[in-house]
């Protein structure tokens, strides 16, 4: 018997400059994230709420206690995704998101980058400067390797690291 059924189509659109923009404006504005990462002593999946910002370079980085289930999970395994966007009124699924697949790579405190990301995140989070400095507090900065952008309802968009590079 032939399959009668017409060909589906891919959802996914072509990436063009309208779909950069969203993804880096996305981005820019959020100030916080949901967070997966694997449990490392069951394997199981982990989601979390993180607080969210970009630096000097427009690469994602968040400031984490060590105490955080989600941080133990990067630290022993630094793949990560990251979902971004805030949903506003009406349908949720309406409005517009990027998930991130990345690599989570933790700035050492001694490091030169440590002190303007430091500088740059609380720009944007003022707050956290009660306890930036606390010993179990790190910077982790998310090392994009690609984006998935669905930028309302029937726009997807697969996107590079490149495509949401400063510039």
């Amino acid at each position: 018997m032939i399959d009668q059924t017409p060909q589906s189509k891919s959802p996914i659109r072509e990436t063009d400059d309208g779909a950069r923009a969203l993804g880096k404006s996305l981005l820019a504005n959020a100030r916080f994230a949901a967070l997966a990462t694997v449990e490392p002593e069951t394997g199981d999946p982990l989601a979390s709420r993180i607080a969210f910002g970009l630096d000097a370079d427009a690469q994602p980085v968040s400031l984490m206690s060590r105490l955080a289930f989600h941080t133990k999970a990067l630290l022993s395994q630094p793949r990560c995704s990251l979902l971004v966007g805030e949903p506003g009124k009406g349908d949720p699924l309406a409005h517009p998101r990027i998930s991130l697949q990345a690599i989570a790579l933790p700035i050492v405190r001694t490091s030169p980058d440590h002190a303007a990301i430091r500088a740059h995140y609380l720009k944007q989070h003022p707050k956290a400067a009660l306890y930036v400095d606390f010993g179990d507090f790190l910077f982790v900065r998310f090392q994009i390797r690609s984006a998935y952008l669905n930028g309302g309802f029937g726009k997807a968009y697969v996107l590079e690291a490149s495509d949401l590079a400063a510039g």
